[in-house]
């Protein structure tokens, strides 16, 4: 493992799904001791500005100058790679991959290219992720630039997935219970979608309770499994 790179992860967004894909890139990496495993360096950093306050409510600061500042001082600390597990965050991406001089792993991009590979006819995706998504059009340009189409819950199902979210970033989401995780993911399929995607870490987090018989995948699971090759000096397929 001498020749092993080292990740270096922008989290803290939130802090439960920053460690949520620490425990995937563990349990994606074959190992048979300690020094198998990759490296990380984490900022778990649950003081950066609100993404939902910058991108819809108009009432924050922007939180790419302190992304930007984690990723560098990552890059600085020896990463020789990043990964940021927010998917909203990555609205942001172009910013933060010009500061660096570092490759800066893409989320969005590898979850379109993973379901072009998975299911090459598929036309329509359904997304369950935070509000901000739809608003802000985040994995439209990676999904059509490959011919499909982005499904969204109808908007009092994605109210109700919102504040699953929301209740998940306060520990509080088996209060709250996940009935609207099946819910919408129901409604989409009724819709005829041809696959979901988890598209928002905190929803990772729960994932578990999500039961379908439509092809799903997992942002924050396709990313551990990147973050493993590339730590390996490989890339997917």
């Amino acid at each position: 493992m001498g020749d092993a790179k080292t990740v270096g992860i922008l989290g803290g967004m939130g802090p439960a799904a920053t460690v949520d894909l620490m425990q995937r890139i563990v349990a994606a990496t074959p190992a048979s001791d300690d020094s198998d495993h990759v490296r990380m360096l984490v900022d778990n950093n649950p003081k950066v500005p609100s993404r939902l306050k910058a991108l819809i409510e108009k009432t924050g600061p922007s939180p790419a100058p302190v992304l930007i500042a984690m990723a560098q001082q990552l890059a600085a600390q020896g990463a020789d790679f990043l990964a940021m597990p927010c998917n909203t965050a990555h609205h942001f991406y172009a910013e933060l991959e010009a500061a660096v001089d570092v490759p800066f792993l893409n989320i969005l991009e590898l979850v379109a290219t993973h379901i072009s590979r998975e299911q090459p006819n598929a036309k329509r995706v359904g997304l369950l992720a935070s509000s901000a998504l739809s608003q802000i059009q985040l994995y439209e340009p990676s999904l059509h630039a490959r011919g499909m189409e982005v499904c969204y819950p109808m908007p009092a199902q994605q109210s109700a997935l919102m504040a699953l979210i929301l209740a998940i970033k306060a520990n509080a989401g088996d209060l709250v219970g996940y009935a609207a995780l099946q819910n919408c993911a129901d409604a989409l399929e009724h819709d005829g979608v041809d696959c979901l995607v988890i598209a928002c870490t905190e929803l990772s987090v729960v994932a578990q309770h999500l039961h379908t018989d439509l092809p799903s995948y997992d942002a924050a699971d396709l990313l551990a499994k990147e973050v493993v090759l590339r730590a390996a000096g490989k890339t997917a397929p």
